[in-house]
């Protein structure tokens, strides 16, 4: 049993995280931290998610939680999340969400909407905190 987290390093990936240990510490349980990336991403894209990988592990050694990271190269975000959460059998899977206008409320993310709609766990969806 895991904690499945959506990591990008932006501040929603971030406030996902930091939710993910939270909750890894209130049950218990691991943290897997899954990073989508592309196929045939460019060289230097790569680099940048590997040193934001290396930031990830030195906050969740620092945190002292137990944790994986996972990265996967299907492009499909929702996909990765869903079958890692299977995989573990994760009790939860954690997500960052964007602040959006009125009108954007009335539409979720393509990736959220099929991991809430989808996932055979809970989902927190979490927001960062005001900038």
């Amino acid at each position: 049993m895991a904690i499945v987290v959506g990591y990008l390093a932006t501040p929603e990936g971030r406030a996902a995280l930091e939710a993910a240990v939270d909750e890894s510490r209130r049950r218990g349980t691991p943290v897997v931290v899954v990073v989508s990336a592309r196929p045939g991403e460019p060289e230097a894209d790569r680099a940048d998610v590997q040193a934001d990988l290396d930031q990830v592990r030195v906050k969740l050694v620092e945190s002292g939680v137990e944790h994986e990271l996972r990265l996967l190269e299907s492009g499909d975000v929702a996909d990765d999340l869903i079958s890692t959460a299977e995989q573990v059998d994760a009790q939860l899977i954690v997500l960052g969400l964007r602040r959006r206008s009125p009108v954007g409320k009335l539409i979720l993310g393509a990736n959220a909407q099929r991991v809430l709609f989808d996932a055979a766990c809970p989902v927190l969806t979490v927001k960062p905190g005001p900038a």
